[in-house]
């Protein structure tokens, strides 16, 4: 059998198994469980917004359908973005996709290829890396700098890491694991980088709502970059509208490239079921409540973890600015994988381990706090009872 997997291709055979899904294995099953490992919260899909996808497939829409996405979601993606943003934006500028995990592919794809690199700031959602090498480029990891004030991304740092190879910079703010953000002069600095060596920059502003500084959302490179710079937006609905089930995502682009990612999503997957994206122009126009709601949510889930975890000598945490993790680590711990299989069967509370974050997170572990309340205690309290055993 090892035979048949020498002859797959070098990406598809080197392609890393992904080290929360091992976590997740292992405690999966559980009656005691509390899984606070993967980025999603605990509410279902309001009921609003399912109502919209029965209601498509009741009118009998299960036929192939715009390969960009239908005009009413390019359309209601317009106005929340001209809403969030305070400018317009047209329709023409946004691309339906299978997911935010496929609209991290097709802006990869586009941007680079064999023998080409893309920067990624590590520690960094690791199907991000994933992505980069399974289409055959190299994913150049550049490890953000801890402080006492918290993680940062400094501009030189990331200049010494391009090569006359280098395409693109990806770059996730807030970000996916660390909660750092990137504050508008230092997305200016970014992108005058990018300017000056005529780079891709692939934005992951999925996070944006869950801001814990001034201001309703994180600052953007929408509020600094003009329609010719080369930044492509890679986002989804499945955090804000708890619909990570669902697997629908946009990218936001030029309009000047609607023909390649048209063509590029034809031959991936051939568009996104209408039902999805009924339900997503629901979630946009109609879930401005529900949305407050999970942001709430997220602020006090973040309040209670840090309060019960920073009370414990051996954790080191640092506030996150941004996202819904607490990425931390404890005194003593040093092989954080085995750390965390440990803890999910031992005590049923399920982290991600940092070493599947790449480098700079190999000493950290992730928690989601997007939960209930009374969970998110329960589990300080299992971890905080368990720490002394080890």
């Amino acid at each position: 059998m090892t035979s048949l997997i020498n002859r797959l291709s070098p990406e598809a055979r080197n392609a890393p198994e992904s080290g929360i899904v091992e976590v997740f294995n292992a405690g999966w099953g559980r009656e005691d469980l509390i899984p606070l490992w993967a980025g999603e919260g605990d509410l279902p899909t309001p009921d609003f917004i399912c109502r919209a996808a029965k209601d498509s497939m009741d009118r009998g829409e299960t036929f192939y359908t715009y390969q960009r996405g239908i005009p009413q979601l390019r359309e209601a993606l317009a106005s929340y973005h001209g809403e969030l943003y305070g400018k317009a934006f047209a329709p023409e500028r946004f691309f339906v996709t299978g997911s935010g995990m496929q609209a991290i592919q097709l802006a990869v794809q586009a941007v680079s290829g064999a023998g080409k690199e893309v920067i990624v700031p590590t520690p960094a959602w690791p199907n991000v890396t994933a992505a980069v090498e399974i289409h055959g480029a190299h994913a150049v990891c550049v490890p953000m700098r801890e402080r006492d004030t918290g993680w940062e991304l400094h501009v030189e740092d990331i200049e010494a890491a391009i090569t006359p190879n280098t395409t693109a910079l990806f770059l996730n703010s807030p970000c996916n694991p660390t909660g750092w953000v990137a504050e508008e002069s230092v997305l200016k600095e970014f992108l005058a980088l990018a300017r000056k060596h005529n780079l891709w920059i692939i934005a992951d502003e999925i996070y944006a709502l869950f801001y814990y500084g001034e201001g309703r959302r994180a600052p953007s490179f929408h509020d600094i970059s003009d329609e010719e710079d080369q930044v492509i937006f890679v986002n989804s609905m499945s955090k804000n509208w708890a619909m990570t089930g669902w697997r629908i995502g946009w990218i936001s682009a030029p309009a000047v490239l609607g023909q390649v990612f048209e063509n590029l999503i034809q031959y991936s997957t051939s568009g996104v079921p209408s039902s999805s994206q009924w339900a997503s122009v629901a979630a946009l126009t109609e879930g401005k409540a529900f949305l407050a709601k999970q942001v709430t949510r997220a602020r006090e889930g973040r309040e209670c973890v840090l309060n019960g975890l920073q009370s414990l000598n051996r954790v080191k945490v640092q506030p996150p600015k941004g996202a819904f993790y607490l990425f931390f680590s404890i005194d003593g711990v040093t092989d954080t994988r085995e750390f965390a299989l440990d803890l999910v069967r031992q005590t049923g509370v399920g982290l991600a381990p940092g070493t599947a974050f790449g480098p700079g997170g190999e000493n950290y572990v992730r928690l989601c706090y997007a939960r209930r309340k009374d969970h998110l205690e329960e589990a300080v309290r299992r971890i905080s009872a368990w720490l002394p055993e080890i």
